[in-house]
């Protein structure tokens, strides 16, 4: 039995569970990979204030998780399967037990989106650019997305490949003006506006065949080159499957209030899970924060 349960060790996780035991409450904070979240997995953390020079994903999640047991908060790698969540006292249950609490804290962020495409699951398509982009040094590679997040990504994979395309479904790159100035400093990033990868093929479960199409000519082009990857970044799908109790936006996003509640008391969401219109770090230990406090002060004493 404990007063905050948090799901989910993201930015917004680690903040809602810190200030939780700031204000003396015994918290849990249930998380199905691994401390980080989304961000844990960029090449670059940008535009958060005070972060430290050369701030990467990888060494932003450690400094979480470092914050996060020095403030004595415990972290399970647990997968949660259902949550009951209307009663006062809730419910939630992984792959290794079950847990109950006073107030519940939904952070657990979203999933990348999926284009539906055939071909989407070969080998090379999918990749992650801290991850995966060393081994396309020298190499050609697609970045599907002409968003802030894409578009960083892409100007990480431009010191690395020897071309980067960016594919966005805009006339141009939806982007701030910062990462657009970049990308025309770079010679060998390429952009293929107003297009969508529309199908990948290869052999041996490798990709080799990428076919583009033009969304306004409907022309396609099909470019071979076993070398070649793909680098996907085209937005989050929540990962709210599990918390029909509540009231969600038509794209499937929490609704909550200004104190981070949701339609059912004691239960709050932070960070991109919930329903909002800017999608940051910064917003995300933001809405943990408010969530955290107002949780600690839900499950009273």
């Amino acid at each position: 039995m404990y007063d905050m349960i948090i799901i989910g060790a993201g930015p917004a996780g680690i903040a809602a569970a810190v200030y939780g035991k700031s204000r003396g409450k015994d918290v849990l904070v249930l998380e199905k990979n691994k401390v980080g979240g989304l961000v844990g997995k960029v090449s670059t953390v940008t535009h958060y204030p005070a972060i430290v020079e050369g701030e990467t994903g990888e060494t932003f999640a450690r400094r979480l998780l470092e914050q996060a047991e020095g403030a004595g908060v415990p972290i399970r790698i647990e997968e949660v399967l259902s949550a009951d969540l209307v009663p006062e006292i809730k419910t939630v249950k992984t792959d290794k037990g079950a847990y109950q609490a006073k107030t519940v804290v939904l952070a657990n962020g979203g999933s990348p989106k999926m284009l539906g495409i055939p071909g989407e699951d070969l080998k090379g398509v999918r990749l992650n650019a801290p991850k995966d982009g060393k081994d396309y040094a020298g190499k050609e590679v697609f970045v599907i997305g002409g968003a802030d997040g894409a578009v960083k990504e892409a100007l990480y994979l431009a010191d690395l490949a020897r071309k980067v395309t960016i594919v966005c479904v805009e006339d141009e790159l939806a982007c701030i003006p910062e990462f657009k100035e970049k990308v025309d400093h770079k010679d060998n990033i390429e952009i293929m506006p107003h297009s969508s990868l529309k199908a990948v093929s290869g052999k041996d479960g490798k990709a080799d065949t990428f076919e583009f199409i033009d969304n306004k000519t409907k022309e396609t082009t099909v470019i071979t080159d076993p070398e070649a990857g793909v680098f996907v970044y085209a937005g989050i799908v929540p990962n709210t499957e599990q918390y029909g109790q509540l009231e969600l936006d038509p794209a499937g996003f929490i609704v909550v209030n200004e104190d981070m509640e949701t339609s059912v008391p004691g239960v709050f969401a932070a960070g991109d899970i919930r329903s909002k219109k800017v999608r940051q770090v910064a917003t995300a230990v933001s809405d943990g924060a408010i969530a955290g406090i107002n949780a600690a002060l839900k499950a009273g004493k």
